[in-house]
């Protein structure tokens, strides 16, 4: 499959599980209408709250695995055991293809292996919670994980904070609000230039 020889503008917003990187990503595309949503792909079930086609397109291990094999992904990792996240060669394509700038919602590593080649086409922004506390309060208030994912999210964390120094912008989630017009901020500036 080929990619567009013109690649257009992308945003990539990542951070730790907890961070408040899904809800900045919604904000942003309310606010800002030429950004359109890069819907991941997933091997893990959907949560209670999350659409099919619209949150992830939910995939099975094996329908994940022949995809890597066929390189359909841009980027993909195995975030958890048997738990695939990757970003679709064809969505992005898409999104290109309508004129709109992509935006894309995604682990950390995933996040570093995009801007790594989509360069300065992209910005990349991390989203940094206050400290790991308020990271843990929030996974729990979340109420959608057990204890054991819990923790496995929080040692994740630890490690995703390391890598913040690799990313274009970071900004902190102290407060929500703030958070999210300091974001709407730097990525007007990007697509503008």
């Amino acid at each position: 499959m080929n990619f567009l020889n013109k690649k257009g503008k992308s945003i990539i917003v990542s951070a730790p599980s907890g961070a408040g990187k899904t809800t900045i990503v919604h904000a942003l595309i309310k606010e800002i209408n030429e950004l359109s949503f890069s819907i991941s792909a997933c091997s893990r079930e959907p949560r209670p709250n999350e659409i099919k086609g619209k949150d992830y397109c939910f995939l099975s291990v094996d329908d994940f695995l022949l995809k890597i094999k066929k390189e359909e992904f841009l980027e993909w990792q195995e975030v958890y055991k048997d738990h695939y996240y990757g970003t679709l060669k064809s969505e992005v394509n898409r999104l290109w293809s309508e004129n709109k700038a992509v935006i894309f919602d995604v682990d950390v590593k995933g996040a570093i292996n995009l801007k790594n080649q989509l360069k300065e086409e992209a910005l990349s922004i991390f989203i940094k919670p206050l400290n790991i506390n308020v990271l843990e309060n929030r996974l729990r208030n979340r109420k959608t994980e057990t204890e054991e994912k819990i923790q496995q999210r929080l040692k994740k964390a630890k490690t995703e904070l390391h890598s913040m120094n690799e990313f274009d912008l970071i900004i902190l989630n102290d407060n929500l609000q703030k958070a999210i017009d300091h974001a709407v901020f730097e990525v007007r500036k990007h697509l503008n230039k």
